[in-house]
């Protein structure tokens, strides 16, 4: 599975709709021998994946900047399209900015 691009392609646009986000585009590509890597570009920021089928590996980041957003289903979709056999969960909570900007580009 972590080598079928068409499967991960699918599954992280459903994450991405079971989490409430709103797509704006979406980009995969498969490597050879093996491998995919992919970006969901969503409003709210973006999703990506990397797999390493000969390590039976795959990383996926979730990133976004709205409170609130229903991860347990996303993660559920997850679960049940890729059938890992281990799934490990790091939730990193972001930090509020300052109401100011830190830098300022001209």
């Amino acid at each position: 599975m972590l080598d079928n691009q068409p499967l991960i392609r699918t599954t992280l646009l459903k994450v991405a709709e079971l989490a409430g986000a709103t797509v704006v585009n979406d980009c995969f590509h498969r490597f050879s021998p093996q491998g995919v890597s992919g970006v969901v570009v969503i409003a709210e920021s973006h999703l990506s994946i990397h797999t390493w089928p000969e390590c039976g590996y795959a990383a996926l980041d979730f990133f976004t900047c709205k409170p609130g957003m229903p991860m347990e289903a996303a993660f559920e979709c997850l679960r049940t399209e890729l059938q890992p056999g281990q799934m490990e969960i790091l939730m990193i909570e972001r930090v509020q900015l300052a109401p100011y900007p830190i830098a300022r580009l001209r």
